[in-house]
């Protein structure tokens, strides 16, 4: 028989937690994220994970996030440019299965130019739902 006096009367805070993939939003520089653990989601203090997604034939706008560096996964698509430095004047090609890591406060952009979405697993050290973008404007016109 259980000693209910010994049994706590509201569950412990620190659990693990099961969340479902929120719906989707279109961030100020162009991809589409869906969140999964946040802040808001489940009250991580320095991580965030969800899906982003670059649609086919699609671009984000040059970009860099100046507090947090950023992990992906290609899961599905075909291959995307990747665009990074200073003066954006690198360019990668990542494929489905490439990891790509992104530092803190280096511009960017990505280009789809293929007719499939690309997919990716994503993670940052930020776990804010809506990350902090600051948008490069000035550098749009160098990816061709």
């Amino acid at each position: 028989m259980k000693n209910e006096a010994a049994q706590p009367k509201n569950p412990p805070a620190l659990t693990a937690k099961v969340v479902s993939g929120s719906g989707s939003q279109l961030a100020k520089q162009g991809s589409v994220y869906r969140s999964g653990v946040s802040a808001q989601s489940v009250g991580s203090n320095m991580l965030w994970l969800g899906a982003i997604s670059l649609p086919a034939g699609r671009r984000t706008g040059a970009h860099r996030h100046e507090g947090h560096e950023t992990a992906l996964l290609m899961t599905a698509g075909q291959e995307i440019e990747i665009w990074s430095g200073p003066k954006l004047e690198r360019c990668e090609m990542v494929r489905p299965g490439d990891y790509l890591f992104i530092p803190a406060g280096v511009p960017h952009v990505a280009v789809n130019r293929s007719p499939e979405d690309a997919e990716f697993l994503a993670a940052r050290n930020d776990p804010a739902a809506n990350e902090s973008v600051i948008l490069m404007p000035e550098l749009d016109h160098i990816v061709p």
